[in-house]
C-alpha cells in the first residue's frame, strides 16, 4: 500500500467516524453534512479512470456502494417518515469494510448499487452528452427542487461544504522557490446560480501531462452579484525551478447540474510560467472543454469577468 493510499484510507475512516458519532449523539445536521462530504469523495474515487486510481474495479464498486449507503443514511435522517429506511447500526457495519477495502473479498452486506448522484466527467466526456443549454448566453438555471430525483431530498444537493483535496506546502530547499496561489474569486454572469462550485487546480506540461498532484478547492465560501468567492490557498506541489519549460497552471471551475446529475466544468483559466510573480493577478476565462495543450482557446465572454488570484513566493 502506498503512502498516498494509506493516508486516503485514514482520512476516509476519520470522516466516517465523525459522521457516525454526530449521528449517535443526535447532531443530525452535522451528521448529514459529514456523510454527504464523504459520499462525494468516495463517488469521485469510484469513478476514477483506472490509471488514475490505486484501487481495482471491484474495489471501486464496493467504494461506490458505501457511498450509496451514506447517501441513504443521509436521506433517512432528512425524512419526515417515522420509520428510518437505513439505520445507523446498518451503516456501522460498513466501517471495517472501508478500513480494509484493499483486502475485502466478501459479499457486500446490503443490496445497493453504486449509482453516483454526482457524476464527475472525464475530460471530453461532457461534449458527448445531450446539449443542455448555452450557459453563458442563455443563462444556466440552477434547477428547482421539482427537478431533483424524487428519492433524494433536495437538501442533499445544497450546503455541502466539501473539505476539498488541498495539499500542504512542500518542505523548503536552499535556493528553491515555492509558490502559494490564493484563489480569491471568479467573475461569472450567473455566479449566484452555480450549485456547489469548486475549482480543480493542476499543473500540466505542453502535452497536457500532469506535473504535480491535482487538487480540488473546498466548495466556494460565498456567492454574491457576479462573483463566486473562494479565498483559499493552493500550495504548488513542485518547486518553481523544477517545472518544465512551457508548463502552465490550470484552474477549472466546476459546478453541479441537478437536471443532468453530474458535476460539470463551466470554464477554465490558466497561468503560464512567466506570469509567476508576487502579488495580485487576474486571468481570462475560456470556454470548455479544458484545452490543456492551449491550442484552441476561446474566451468565455466579452464581458470583463476574470479569475482573481494572489501569488506569494517563498524562497529559502
Amino acid at each position: 500500500m502506498s503512502e498516498v493510499t494509506r493516508s486516503l484510507l485514514q482520512r476516509w475512516g476519520a470522516s466516517f467516524r465523525r459522521g457516525a458519532d454526530f449521528d449517535s449523539w443526535g447532531q443530525l445536521v452535522e451528521a448529514i453534512d459529514e456523510y454527504q462530504i464523504l459520499a462525494r469523495h468516495l463517488q469521485k474515487e469510484a469513478q476514477a479512470q483506472h490509471n488514475n486510481s490505486e484501487f481495482t474495479e471491484e474495489q471501486k464498486k464496493t467504494i461506490g456502494k458505501i457511498a450509496t449507503c451514506l447517501e441513504l443514511r443521509s436521506a433517512a435522517l432528512q425524512s419526515t417518515q417515522s420509520q428510518e429506511e437505513f439505520k445507523l447500526e446498518d451503516l456501522k457495519k460498513l466501517e471495517p469494510i472501508l478500513k480494509n477495502i484493499l483486502t475485502y473479498n466478501k459479499e457486500f452486506p446490503f443490496d445497493v448499487q453504486p449509482v453516483p448522484l454526482r457524476r464527475i466527467l472525464a475530460p471530453g466526456e461532457e461534449e458527448n452528452l445531450e446539449f443542455e443549454e448555452d450557459e453563458e448566453e442563455g443563462g444556466a438555471g440552477a434547477g428547482s427542487p421539482d427537478s431533483f430525483p424524487a428519492r433524494v431530498p433536495a437538501k442533499i444537493f445544497f450546503n455541502q461544504v466539501s473539505p476539498g483535496t488541498l495539499l500542504p506546502r512542500l518542505p523548503s530547499e536552499p535556493g528553491m522557490t515555492l509558490l502559494t496561489i490564493r484563489i480569491e474569486k471568479i467573475g461569472l454572469k450567473d455566479a449566484g446560480q452555480c450549485i456547489d462550485p469548486y475549482i480543480t487546480v493542476s499543473v500540466k506540461d505542453l502535452n497536457g501531462i500532469d506535473l504535480t498532484p491535482v487538487q480540488d478547492t473546498p466548495v466556494a465560501s460565498r456567492k454574491e452579484d457576479t462573483y463566486v468567492h473562494f479565498n483559499v490557498d493552493i500550495e504548488l506541489q513542485k518547486h518553481v525551478e523544477k517545472l518544465t519549460k512551457g508548463a502552465a497552471i490550470f484552474f477549472e471551475f466546476k459546478h453541479y447540474k441537478p437536471k443532468k446529475r453530474f458535476t460539470s466544468t463551466k470554464c477554465f483559466a490558466f497561468m503560464e510560467m512567466d506570469e509567476i510573480k508576487p502579488g495580485p493577478i487576474v486571468i481570462e476565462l475560456y470556454k470548455k472543454p479544458t484545452d490543456f495543450k492551449r491550442k484552441k482557446l476561446q474566451l468565455l465572454t466579452k464581458k470583463p469577468l476574470y479569475l482573481h488570484l494572489h501569488q506569494t513566493l517563498h524562497k529559502e
